[in-house]
């Protein structure tokens, strides 16, 4: 009997969880794929296979056909057996160490329905890199099933606090390996990644007020870039990288001023007698979505990054706040409150106005759009504890990222694709 016909036959259960990840709802049409373990993954050389059918899993777009033992990518599928267990997809890999101590990692994955095999690859990378490289495969697997660009391999920037401590940090897509960029005593808020995903802006109040910073990620330099009268606070990077949007109140009242990454004289983009803040620029950088409260209540409003008159984009309710815009330009992210002091995640189509609820929560706030725009993060707080979710556009699929006890965990953003 072949290596595949056991696969098909064999009986076996899921693969063991082994993140802080919960995963809730059905997508809508989902690949039934079958993921074999890569043959001689373990504790010695890294597991890959549960972190790949976890990032898969999240998606919503796949089901994983059971069983799935061992199989390397040297096999000869047994397609018709495959075929009968309803698979439409075979993965199948192996992991070795080479002399020099680096795994080796080769995958295959097969069209059960044509009975062809459609892709190959050899990933070499330093025992640390393990679980990078488990993302990196998950990432070529769903581009090529799904023609969308993976974002397994990207990070999520997010702010804690605990003990009257302020850490800025790093996470994989997946909640794990969290990486502290700041520690400090006193309050760190808003970060913002660069274009480019090798900088980090974000407000400090260690000089005991709000002050923008811009952090380099690659060596730990940071340094000032608004200290201006008032409050410097909510920045926003231009997509070209060149230019941030920021809330200033140097003359006065809160408003939406765009500065040099460089530094320099800011220049004012709203006008108005109100707070106008949380700046995010569209795809295009023409167009500076904001939140103000001229029209009596928090409303998001959107006005020409040159400045000039600014139009009302949100009409349902009376409070609604921190929009993000997808990367495509087709879509608006935002929180709103529902009623007393419900505050939920919604999306709405820019095209036509329509709105969609996406959480199922009351307590969220910061969502921010993966780099592929399928999907969102954001933080709320979930039985009683801080989390962060992931969920996609449609709700329907989410998966909860879930900190340590005591710990609050806010302001959540979602990294770029590396250049």
């Amino acid at each position: 009997m072949s290596t595949l016909a056991i696969l098909a036959g064999a009986a076996g259960g899921p693969a063991q969880a082994q993140f802080r990840v919960e995963i809730a709802g059905i997508g809508g049409t989902q690949l039934p794929i079958t993921l074999a373990k890569f043959r001689d993954e373990g504790p010695q050389t890294a597991l890959f296979t549960p972190i790949i059918r976890a990032d898969l899993e999240r998606s919503g777009r796949f089901r994983f056909v059971e069983p799935s033992p061992v199989a390397d990518e040297t096999i000869s599928p047994a397609y018709d057996a495959l075929r009968a267990k309803g698979s439409d997809a075979l993965v199948a890999g192996s992991v070795r160490q080479s002399a020099d101590g680096r795994l080796v990692v080769n995958f295959k994955l097969w069209d059960v329905v044509a009975g062809q095999e459609k892709l190959g690859q050899s990933i070499t990378v330093a025992a640390p890199d393990a679980r990078r490289a488990a993302h990196r495969i998950a990432d070529v697997l769903y581009e090529f099933l799904t023609g969308d660009k993976g974002v397994y391999s990207t990070q999520v920037a997010y702010i804690t606090r605990s003990a009257g401590r302020y850490e800025l940090r790093l996470a994989d897509a997946d909640g794990e390996n969290s990486q502290l960029v700041l520690s400090s005593a006193s309050p760190l808020i808003s970060p913002a990644w660069s274009p480019s995903g090798e900088e980090l802006a974000y407000v400090s109040f260690e000089t005991g007020k709000a002050v923008v910073w811009v952090q380099n990620l690659r060596n730990g330099q940071r340094r000032q870039l608004a200290n201006f009268r008032g409050s410097n606070s909510a920045p926003a990077w231009s997509p070209n990288g060149q230019e941030l949007a920021m809330t200033l109140s140097r003359d006065g009242v809160s408003q939406v001023y765009v500065m040099s990454r460089a530094g320099g004289n800011p220049r004012r983009v709203t006008n108005s007698g109100s707070i106008d803040t949380e700046a995010a620029y569209s795809p295009d950088g023409r167009m500076i979505y904001f939140v103000s409260d001229r029209g009596g209540s928090p409303q998001i409003y959107r006005v020409s990054s040159a400045g000039g008159d600014a139009e009302r984009i949100t009409f349902d309710g009376n409070y609604n706040i921190s929009p993000a815009i997808s990367p495509d330009g087709r879509t608006m992210a935002y929180v709103k409150r529902q009623s007393g002091q419900q505050f939920t995640v919604m999306t709405m189509d820019l095209a036509s106005g329509s709105i969609q609820n996406i959480s199922d929560t009351t307590d969220d706030e910061s969502p921010s759009f993966a780099p592929n725009g399928k999907f969102l993060v954001y933080a709320t707080r979930y039985q009683g504890r801080e989390v962060l979710m992931t969920a996609t556009l449609d709700g329907k699929v989410k998966a909860r990222l879930v900190t340590a006890t005591g710990v609050d965990i806010r302001e959540p953003v979602w990294g770029p694709f590396l250049r």
